[in-house]
């Protein structure tokens, strides 16, 4: 009988996916430059893998991430170790200050190409704990302020000169929050675009040395 899903059994899953994966020859991928196509067969094929051993739930489009049962909310993202980052669907300013709503799971891989074979060796895998989603510099900088003393004002103008999307309505509620609730240290860079790109180089070179982000090399 197959076990539910857990967050440490996800880590551990998909290390081992990983590792089976970086020895196999994806012959459908030969040739594949798209990095688009590359991450869909990968979550694809972690998703089946999942599915083999687990009771999961697994997304769709109408749910917004890939893992969305209650106890996993995890969205899953593929990169390219040469350019680590991909993109996430833009919701609201509070996402960079106080985390997407959900964790991530990364796979970092470098493709190797043949004429008849497709290597994924994956460099690195990496869990990013809801909590620790948000903007590393935004986060840092405005848990100093608030250390220092910063009122309302002192965020508001913060959030201004940072160019936060919002409008005067959504700072004073985002600078009420943040005095009463102090965001934690993200590890994130999100920039302002509507469709804000993640770069996960800062998650990979932690070392494991911050609780809620767990990352592994090969």
């Amino acid at each position: 009988m197959k076990e539910i899903l857990t967050i440490n059994e996800l880590i551990k899953s998909a290390c081992r996916f990983c590792e089976i994966e970086s020895h196999k020859n994806h012959i459908d991928l030969i040739g594949v430059t798209d990095g688009k196509n590359v991450g869909t067969y990968v979550e694809h094929k972690f998703e089946q893998f999942l599915q083999s051993q687990y009771i999961v739930e697994i997304g769709n489009s109408a749910k917004g991430i890939d893992l969305p049962g209650a106890d996993i909310q995890t969205d899953i993202k593929v990169t390219s170790i040469t350019q680590p980052q991909s993109s996430c669907p833009f919701k609201n300013a509070r996402q960079k200050i106080f985390g997407l709503g959900y964790n991530l799971l990364v796979f970092v891989y470098e493709k190797h190409d043949t004429n008849n074979t497709c290597t994924l060796h994956f460099t690195h895998c990496a869990f990013i704990a809801e909590q620790r989603t948000s903007d590393f510099t935004i986060t840092k900088r405005l848990r100093e302020m608030v250390h220092d003393g910063a009122n309302k004002e002192d965020i508001i103008g913060f959030l201004q000169d940072r160019n936060v999307p919002g409008d005067e309505i959504v700072y004073n509620d985002l600078a009420y929050e943040i005095l009463n609730h102090l965001p934690e240290q993200g590890y994130l860079t999100i920039s302002n675009a509507l469709q804000w790109r993640l770069q996960y180089s800062r998650v990979i070179e932690l070392n494991n040395s911050v609780s809620g982000v767990v990352n592994y090399e090969w």
